[in-house]
């Protein structure tokens, strides 16, 4: 997998950071995961509330299915040619 942009912020995730074990496990497996754990990995406190934010907009109660936003991310993802 490539190295981020931010390769500080890869380098140094917060101790606390719920999101440090999961790159750590997906790291020893050699398995891809999302890029974007490293920046809530690297300042827990702030980005809680994007990760929040987004679980909501994903998940809450609208016109379009859960599943169909999933795929309309997935999607645009896709086109810009990033992995999440």
């Amino acid at each position: 997998m490539k190295p981020m942009f931010l390769s500080d912020v890869e380098r140094s995730p917060s101790p606390d950071s719920p999101y440090k074990p999961l790159i750590e496990a997906a790291q020893s497996a050699g398995r891809e995961y999302p890029k974007i754990w490293h920046l809530f990995a690297f300042k827990p406190h702030v980005t809680e509330h994007l990760a929040r934010f987004t679980q909501e907009i994903m998940r809450e109660e609208a016109p379009l299915s859960p599943g169909f936003r999933e795929l309309i991310a997935a999607r645009t993802s896709g086109r810009n040619d990033c992995p999440f």
